[in-house]
């Protein structure tokens, strides 16, 4: 069904009070979203309420600010694991970020189910963020790394992937949308080959939880890492889920405060979950904030959002399609609402000048994925992506922007 972008664009936008922002003379255009998104006012407003009724440090205080905070902060907990349809609260695991969390789990798990010899599969697509970490681990551990390569849409080679599976085989990480490609990687199908041979599967959903549904106890992941920031909430604020099992057997990632049952002089207890993973003060404002996301997400309406970011990843793909000598880079059916190209003969970053000065927002660069480039044999991309605060509007505005850098420097 489609959405009358008209209605839709007067319910939202008001929402969010830096579209409103001139620069250069110009109304915003801010197709920057696949690296943060713009915050709404019911954001804004959680952080500050907190800040002047709320503020305290939580758990283990037993004056009224804190039992309060605590509530707060553990019914958030609660509903993230709603949000993305986890089993059990205690398998929400804090953390700064997509990063931190699969640093835990590269760090964790390593150290406790990965020895000299092992393999760890991952794909040429990922963030470094779902690279690097694995990348080290396997350096330290002596194992090795292996990467799924790409069909010529730039889709994850699903058969090549069987291929790569072995009995070495210690865990699979893979990212469920490209930050760069906005391929939309198919989990389910990944997560169950890998465990037909009782292989677990880390999920890097950072481009993920924004744009669709996400259900792990149907996609069955044993991971599953995101960012706040990109759905609308503060950043350093993120979320590890991890089936109870294997957060059980994994060791802390940092030691410190919270994370603590018992200390002696000679030994130390852990804390059970989440806490075990957990250690130090945590950023309330932050869970808070992503709390406050989550129910606006809701109000809106994931499946509402999902139909008319397609609408405008469908409409900018054409419109851009139209400019003669531009490229798209990652054309696979399923895909979320960012489009990557270049203009022939044109740097990316000479482009993304001008296109910034006509009042449109678009990164250009490697966007933390250089194996990616290396494999694709391309400097880096100009990267246009889309939310459900934008309008076609914009993305003419965005093409017109695209045709005037042409003109310059064609």
């Amino acid at each position: 069904m489609a959405i009358d972008g008209n209605k839709w664009q007067s319910k939202v936008r008001s929402d969010f009070p830096i579209l409103s922002t001139k620069v250069y003379n110009k109304p915003l255009v801010y197709f920057d979203n696949a690296a943060t998104t713009q915050k709404p006012k019911q954001v804004i407003r959680a952080i500050t309420d907190y800040y002047e009724k709320e503020n305290c440090n939580i758990h283990r205080g037993v004056h009224f600010l804190s039992v309060k905070a605590t509530e707060a902060y553990e019914d958030a907990r609660c509903a993230i694991r709603d949000f993305i349809h986890a089993k059990h609260a205690h398998e929400i695991i804090f953390t700064r970020g997509t990063t931190e969390a699969v640093n835990l789990v590269a760090d964790s798990f390593g150290k406790k189910f990965i020895a000299e010899g092992d393999e760890v599969i991952t794909s040429v697509m990922e963030h470094h963020s779902n690279f690097v970490p694995w990348q080290q681990m396997c350096l330290e551990r002596k194992a090795t790394l292996r990467f799924i390569p790409l069909l010529e849409d730039c889709s994850l080679d699903i058969p090549a992937f069987r291929e790569l599976i072995t009995e070495k085989t210690r865990l699979v990480a893979i990212t469920h949308i490209s930050n760069v490609l906005g391929t939309i990687n198919p989990v389910k199908e990944i997560i169950a080959l890998a465990h037909l041979s009782n292989i677990p599967v880390l999920i890097d959903g950072a481009q993920g939880v924004a744009h669709m549904t996400v259900d792990v106890q149907d996609l069955d992941p044993d991971f599953y890492c995101f960012s706040g920031h990109k759905m609308y909430a503060p950043m350093g604020i993120g979320v590890l889920y991890g089936k109870e099992k294997w957060l059980e057997e994994m060791p802390p990632y940092q030691m410190g405060g919270e994370m603590i049952k018992d200390v002696f002089f000679t030994h130390t207890t852990f804390n059970e979950l989440p806490f075990k993973f957990e250690a130090g003060t945590p950023n309330v404002e932050g869970v808070l904030g992503l709390h406050a996301a989550i129910r606006y997400i809701h109000e809106t309406g994931m499946d509402q959002i999902e139909v008319y970011e397609k609408e405008l990843l469908d409409y900018a793909t054409q419109r851009l399609l139209g400019i003669e000598g531009l490229k798209i880079y990652g054309t696979s059916p399923h895909k979320a609402s960012l489009i990557s190209f270049l203009l022939h003969n044109v740097h990316p970053y000479d482009a993304g000048m001008i296109i910034d000065k006509m009042g449109v927002a678009v990164r250009t660069g490697h966007h933390c994925a250089m194996p990616l480039m290396e494999y694709l044999k391309i400097p880096g991309t100009i990267r246009a992506s889309f939310a459900f605060y934008n309008t076609k509007e914009e993305i003419d505005r965005l093409v017109e922007a695209v045709e005037k850098a042409k003109e310059m420097l064609s």
